[in-house]
This record gives C-alpha cells, sequence and structure tokens, in this order.
C-alpha cells in the first residue's frame, strides 16, 4: 500500500511518484485515487493528459472502472509548467505517450515545490520499455508497479499484448485490441506471431514466384 508523503514543510522541494504496470492494471484508478485524496485535503490539483487520449472523453481522465476526474488535455509536455503554475499537486496519466521533454518537465515541478503523480504504461506491446517511463521511474521518489490479470493463465501479468494486426507504436484501445498477459504467456503468443508471419511470408514467396514462373 503507497502511503502518501506528508512533507517536510521546511523543505521547498516536492517529489515525484509513477504509478506504472500493463494495460488494465489499474493505474489509472490509483491516479484519480491519489489526487482525490488531495482535493479532499483542499490542495490546489491540476491534472494534465495527452490530447491524442480521448477513448473515453476529450477532458475527463477515466479509469476502466468508469471512475473519472476532470483533466486538461495538452499536445505536448512543455504545455504543462505553465498551466500547472500555483498547484500544490499535479497528476499526469497516460505519460507514454508524452514526449522526453515530460521528464525535464516532472523534475522542474517537484524541484519547485509540487508533488508529481504520473501514471503510464512501462512497456510497449512488444515488451519494450516505454517513452519517457523508464526515465521517470529513474528520478522518481516512489515508483509503484501495478499487475493485471493474465486472461490465459491466472497468474499477474505485466505484458499488454496487442491482438489487433498494427505495428504502430500508438494504439488506444480496449480488451478488442489488448489482453494483459503473465512473462510466459506473452512469450508462447509471440512466439507463435512470429511463426504465423513466417508462414504467411513464405505463401506470399511462393506465391511470387509461381507468378514469375507462369509469366
Amino acid at each position: 500500500m503507497f502511503l502518501e508523503n506528508t512533507g517536510n514543510h521546511k523543505e521547498q522541494f516536492g517529489w515525484i511518484e509513477v504509478i506504472c504496470g500493463s494495460m488494465f492494471s489499474g493505474k489509472t484508478e490509483e491516479l484519480i485515487r491519489r489526487l482525490k485524496r488531495a482535493q479532499f485535503a483542499r490542495q490546489k490539483v491540476e491534472i494534465f493528459k495527452p490530447t491524442v487520449d480521448i477513448r473515453y472523453d476529450q477532458d475527463m481522465v477515466i479509469s476502466h472502472d468508469a471512475n473519472q476526474i476532470r483533466s486538461t488535455p495538452v499536445p505536448a509536455a512543455a504545455n504543462i509548467p505553465i498551466l500547472a503554475d500555483g498547484c500544490d499537486v499535479v497528476g499526469i496519466d497516460e505519460a507514454q505517450f508524452f514526449d522526453d521533454e515530460i521528464v525535464r518537465v516532472c523534475n522542474d515541478l517537484a524541484n519547485k515545490g509540487v508533488r508529481v503523480v504520473v501514471a503510464g504504461l512501462d512497456m510497449d506491446f512488444k515488451g519494450n520499455p516505454f517513452g519517457p517511463m523508464p526515465n521517470l521511474m529513474a528520478t522518481a521518489e516512489y515508483v509503484t508497479k501495478v499487475h493485471a490479470i493474465c486472461t490465459r493463465t491466472g497468474n499477474l501479468a505485466q505484458y499488454s499484448y496487442r491482438k489487433a494486426a498494427s505495428e504502430a507504436l500508438v494504439l488506444l484501445g480496449e480488451v478488442d485490441e489488448y489482453e494483459p498477459l503473465s512473462r510466459a504467456a506473452f512469450y508462447k503468443a509471440m512466439t507463435r506471431d512470429k511463426v504465423r508471419q513466417m508462414k504467411v511470408n513464405d505463401a506470399e514467396t511462393i506465391s511470387s514466384k509461381d507468378k514469375k514462373t507462369n509469366a
């Protein structure tokens, strides 16, 4: 259980909290929980999300469980400092979609006394570190990794397996496009995908050769 740092009021520095994990692991739910507690304590809170994320609502950060909190969509991390002026707490959702500038922005805010709470996918659909998340995790005081439940094994899931046939790094979606998998299930699924692709490529090569022969 994460316990909020009450802070040393003699110090003028804030800190960074990172909430990371796979899809359907409750990252946004935990982000909203922490920010609502800060609002209840009458702290000045601002929440930001990338403009690319409009799955549920243009201006709201909404979890898969339909919990929500009002946010400000921004096209780039550089927009956040001006909009966050005078805040006690800044929340950032879907941080993996921001440019690398988000790391400097978060650290600058923390150095000015702001509590920064960031949520995002730590790995992309191929199992690789996602965007600025590794650097955010490295510079954060607190990192919370949450897990989903693997749909195939029932074990803890840390991978976001993409079921949709797309190689685009950014593909917003839900259960139709993604599936939370454990390490074992993810490895097996990716292996099957590679074998399937090899068969497709071989078939296309043979078909091409047949066409040239018939010509």
